[in-house]
């Protein structure tokens, strides 16, 4: 797994969506399953993704299946690029 992927992914969502700067997220922690994230911050976390990473997110990715965690996160980038 991509460390620095990890952090700056780590950052935005605990900066920007959740507002808690100082939170750790584990990257197997259940984001949309969860409740961490709704359905507005997931539409902000891809336009995120893609911005960041320069990769393409389909509407259809945007759920829980593929979508929940970091490490999903991560490895739908990773296979992008």
């Amino acid at each position: 797994m991509d460390n620095a992927m990890l952090d700056t992914l780590t950052e935005y969502i605990t900066t920007k969506i959740l507002k808690q700067p100082g939170r750790a997220l584990n990257p197997q922690e259940p984001l949309i399953s969860g409740g961490l994230i709704d359905s507005f911050s997931l539409v902000d976390l891809a336009l995120f993704v893609e911005d960041t990473f320069g990769v393409h997110i389909d509407d259809t990715e945007l759920n829980a299946s593929t979508f929940d965690t970091l490490e999903q996160l991560i490895s739908l980038i990773e296979a992008r690029r």
